[in-house]
């Protein structure tokens, strides 16, 4: 099945809004193993939007539309398709019914331009909307099928997980599955050099990603059933972890982050952080994660000298030795927040941001815990701030992991 994805809305033109839809359909259409060869984006425009249906129908046999199904009179997709595809709008009362259902419940009126997303074209599918009231759609016509689905990401999403892709799983006759290796502390290119191999493969197949400041790889199978494609990966899984060795972070885990408080669980260990130059992101990282507090005890941020004097209790005569950025600030830093939360292990970042400055980019991050302390020094570079940043905090959950599982940190 070739794909195109066809993104409606004129935000989407203008750079104000970015189209994380097309990114999510097309990591889900790659765990089916469907190819997506066309993202195409079109403004509110029906004559523009016209003229790419009729492109996209005649180079694809699965459309996927998002955007234009809201209530207001700019929202043409479903008009514009049904038109397209010679097919009249009909008004389906279980898509009205849901609609009406989700203003009842949160003590909303109906207003009467809400009726218009209960209008589908017809003879296709509904596609109910579990987290919005646009519902979507799935229209057949030939070997082409056209499916719609909502702007807003997260009832994109949700739709798109919930029920179109059962829907294209039925369609393949085989059962696919995938899983996805996590590596830190290699680039992209290097990664491809080793992996290489595995990547000529037909079933399954391995492919390449990269994302900020690490690296992943899908393996994917298809089968006849679950324990069919699980037996073909389960031998590639193994080798590929082998090669990479302690580069790998985890298999399907959602982020670093996340594995790392996964194993301060599993340890029954408590963290605590001082961070300079990261202005809090590792403790917001960590954070963002349901049910952190059982063993992130704190941190704090403390970006000036004096701040680091004042809560961190800092020797300013250490500092004015060696430099606000260097190896025994970051040392004392972390030595520092793990006696005053009482933590297990404790981190300490500083580091220069810019962007001016002949040391732009040197981050120095340690480790602290009973068993003494490590100092990564880090060059990043005369990289944008954020980058640094973010490159900063992932070593210090590349280190915090490598402690945990009894690596060299």
């Amino acid at each position: 099945m070739n794909a195109e994805i066809l993104s409606v809305g004129t935000e989407l033109l203008l750079g104000g809004t970015v189209n994380t839809d097309a990114r999510d359909i097309s990591l889900a259409l790659a765990e089916l193993g469907v190819n997506v060869y066309w993202h195409t984006v079109v403004g509110d425009n029906p004559a523009r939007l016209t003229e790419c249906i009729y492109r996209a129908r005649n180079r694809a046999d699965l459309i996927i539309t998002t955007g234009g199904l809201g209530p207001t009179c700019d929202d043409l997709t479903k008009q514009t398709l049904a038109r397209a595809f010679d097919r009249k709008l009909y008004l389906n009362e279980d898509a009205l019914a849901d609609i009406r259902e989700y203003f009842a419940e949160r003590g909303r009126s109906f207003t009467d331009n809400n009726l218009r997303q209960a209008y589908l074209p017809e003879g296709s599918i509904m596609l109910p909307n579990d987290c919005g009231t646009a519902p979507g759609c799935i229209l057949e016509d030939g070997p082409v099928r056209v499916v719609m689905l909502p702007g807003p990401p997260r009832e994109c999403v949700t739709m798109l997980r919930n029920h179109v892709m059962p829907y294209l799983q039925k369609l393949s006759g085989a059962v696919i599955r995938s899983h996805m290796i996590r590596f830190f502390g290699i680039g992209e290119s290097a990664m491809e050099t080793r992996l290489r191999s595995f990547m000529d493969g037909a079933n399954p197949t391995v492919a390449p990603y990269s994302r900020e400041g690490e690296c992943w790889v899908r393996v994917t199978a298809k089968g006849a059933n679950e324990a069919e494609c699980e037996a073909l990966m389960a031998p590639v899984i193994e080798d590929i972890c082998d090669k990479m060795g302690d580069l790998v972070y985890g298999i399907d885990c959602a982020s670093l982050e996340e594995r790392v408080l996964q194993l301060l669980q599993e340890k029954n260990t408590s963290l605590a952080v001082a961070e300079s130059c990261t202005g809090g992101l590792l403790a917001q990282r960590i954070t963002d994660i349901p049910g952190a507090s059982a063993h992130f005890l704190g941190g704090v941020v403390t970006y000036t000298e004096d701040a680091k004097v004042r809560l961190l209790d800092m020797d300013e005569d250490l500092i004015a030795e060696n430099g606000v950025v260097s190896m025994p600030v970051a040392a004392k830093m972390a030595k520092r927040v793990r006696k005053a939360l009482g933590s297990d292990i404790g981190v300490g970042i500083t580091g220069w941001a810019g962007p001016d400055g002949d040391d732009v980019g040197l981050v120095f991050v340690a480790l602290a815990s009973r068993g003494g302390c490590f100092v990564r020094r880090l060059q990043c570079g005369h990289a944008p701030r954020p980058r640094i940043r973010l490159i900063a905090a992932s070593n210090a959950l590349d280190m915090i992991r490598r402690y945990l599982t009894g690596l060299d940190v």
